[in-house]
């Protein structure tokens, strides 16, 4: 199962371990049973604190426990082989389960071990889900260090009639004692947010007791990142509130236009990214979703960011750097069967829909690139453009027209998305010249038509915003409010491209500092009394 690197980096990290762990297997007849089977005795036979049994009495076949030999309480289980991108999750499982100690802060294990209730988690992955295996590590985390906690993580491919039983169309999928409770990708810290009821009062507490910054970036993506290190470098106190650390980033698998990498992918960029921004002096903080931007009264004043759950900073000069989102089409049906048949990532749920037939809604890169996708794992491809032609690139379009399950609708305007009430059944599209519906029977629908800035929050701010709702900016990436900065996706700058969003970031950061060394401070009046 595991091929020469493969197993000389497993051997490498497995030296980490500081006490015994047991594999306890249950298995059946067949492929998967008998692989499972040869990837733990190959585990075992790597280390002499790891052990491998095939007697154990699970409810899914295959299936296997990781758990600490002293103390059988700690375990976690996997149903089906965490290959592909979770095999790290299987690595970090066997280290934390033998010990190593995990790369979280003691903040947030003090809130894991003090966690109370007992809690069943039943998780849903698949291997080419590229937001999975944060949950899957998280859950992971929770059970190997509070007993109150169980996870068990299951590869959805293998147990295909229980993901449709229970109506999983989309993944990562998080049940929680039977029930569904979480859908989309989550770390630990949100984990712990959704569990702990008196965490929001305590973030936002915690901010309350941070001094002002000098430049405070709103949003952790490309452009946020980017900010960030160039104003720490100018020796300036810079801080990060983001809801999340990468954005939109940690949802791209291929980036192959990121200029001197010929290949990477999001969550990889995200976590070299945040290695870098770890590097200097910024204080980065996640789960933070900015709600209201109060403007300093006259340049050189702070300027205020309010928080959901209560929380605000100051800081004499913001770089708002909030991004975007996928862009919904409006229609009837989208709401209603989302994660019930609606997606919006082709890499984490196209394995869902294994020898079904789909739709793709948008002929731009992302639209053709998943419809080529989805043709290696389902039945049938119906790609929904809008527009008279396909926007995207050249060669993207060859490699489509060269497939034998692929059929393009061209000027075809989606109207309704339809269901039984638990899940898609067709797309109604009509088409712009004649008029005329038709129905497409099936079973999933990837949207993929762009973005929509997040700007919702900044209505009441002052800010000036385009007509598409993108902050606007100048060449200096200045907006119309004194020592506040855009950048990034969330502006008018045209092409949203990583590369493009980190030299903003940049380009924002400077501007910062400019107007900061040629702004002296003052203290508004209402603020002193």
């Amino acid at each position: 199962m595991l091929d020469a690197t493969l197993t000389q980096q497993l051997k490498t990290y497995l030296a980490n371990l500081r006490e015994p762990i047991e594999l306890v297997a249950t298995l059946g007849q067949g492929k998967k049973s008998d692989d499972t089977r040869e990837l733990l005795t190959e585990i075992a036979a790597l280390h002499d604190m790891v052990s491998a049994r095939f007697d154990g009495a699970g409810s899914r076949t295959p299936s296997f426990v990781i758990r600490r030999a002293s103390d059988p309480d700690v375990a976690v289980e996997f149903a089906g082989l965490p290959m592909g991108h979770e095999f790290t999750s299987l690595v970090l499982a066997l280290l934390w389960a033998g010990g190593h100690p995990p790369k979280v802060s003691d903040e947030v294990m003090a809130q894991i071990r003090d966690l109370e209730g007992t809690y069943a988690f039943e998780m849903y992955f698949s291997l080419s889900c590229h937001n999975c295996p944060d949950v899957v590590q998280a859950l992971t985390l929770l059970a190997l260090n509070n007993t109150g906690v169980t996870a068990t993580l299951i590869e959805g491919g293998t147990f295909q009639d229980e993901v449709e039983s229970r109506g999983v169309m989309a993944v990562p999928a998080t049940f929680l004692n039977g029930e569904m409770w979480a859908s989309g990708k989550m770390g630990v810290e949100e984990i712990l947010a959704k569990l702990d009821s008196n965490a929001g009062a305590r973030a936002a507490a915690k901010l309350a007791e941070k001094k002002p910054f000098d430049v405070l970036i709103v949003g952790g993506g490309p452009a946020g990142a980017a900010a960030s290190i160039y104003a720490a470098r100018k020796g300036f106190a810079t801080g990060i509130a983001a809801e999340r650390f990468g954005g939109q980033v940690l949802d791209t698998l291929g980036i192959e236009n990121f200029i001197s990498v010929p290949y990477t992918e999001g969550p990889k960029l995200v976590a070299q990214l945040e290695q870098h921004v770890a590097e200097n002096a910024v204080d980065v903080m996640t789960l933070q979703t900015a709600e209201k931007l109060i403007p300093a009264r006259m340049p050189g004043g702070m300027h205020e960011v309010r928080f959901a759950g209560g929380g605000s900073l100051k800081a004499r000069s913001v770089i708002l750097a909030t991004g975007a989102r996928w862009r919904q089409l409006g229609v009837p049906g989208e709401d209603e069967y989302r994660n019930k048949g609606v997606a919006y990532c082709p890499h984490c749920d196209g394995p869902l829909y294994k020898g079904k037939r789909v739709a793709v809604i948008g002929g731009g890169n992302s639209g053709v690139e998943a419809a080529i996708d989805l043709a290696n794992i389902v039945d049938h491809v119906t790609l929904v453009e809008f527009a008279d032609a396909l926007r995207a690139d050249q060669v993207l379009q060859d490699k489509l027209h060269s497939l034998g399950n692929v059929d393009v609708l061209l000027s075809a305007e989606t109207t309704e998305i339809t269901g039984d009430g638990e899940r898609v059944t067709g797309l109604v599209w009509r088409g712009r010249h004649s008029g005329q519906e038709h129905r497409v029977d099936l079973e999933g629908v990837f949207v993929q038509i762009g973005l929509v800035p997040n700007t919702e929050w900044l209505a009441d701010s002052g800010i000036t915003l385009s007509r598409h709702g993108e902050i606007e900016i100048d060449g200096r990436a200045a907006t119309n409010l004194p020592g506040v900065f855009a950048a990034g996706d969330v502006t008018t700058v045209p092409y949203k491209q990583i590369v493009i969003a980190m030299g903003e970031g940049s380009k924002a950061a400077l501007s910062a500092f400019d107007y900061l060394i040629r702004t002296e401070p003052v203290t508004d009046i209402a603020e002193a009394a």
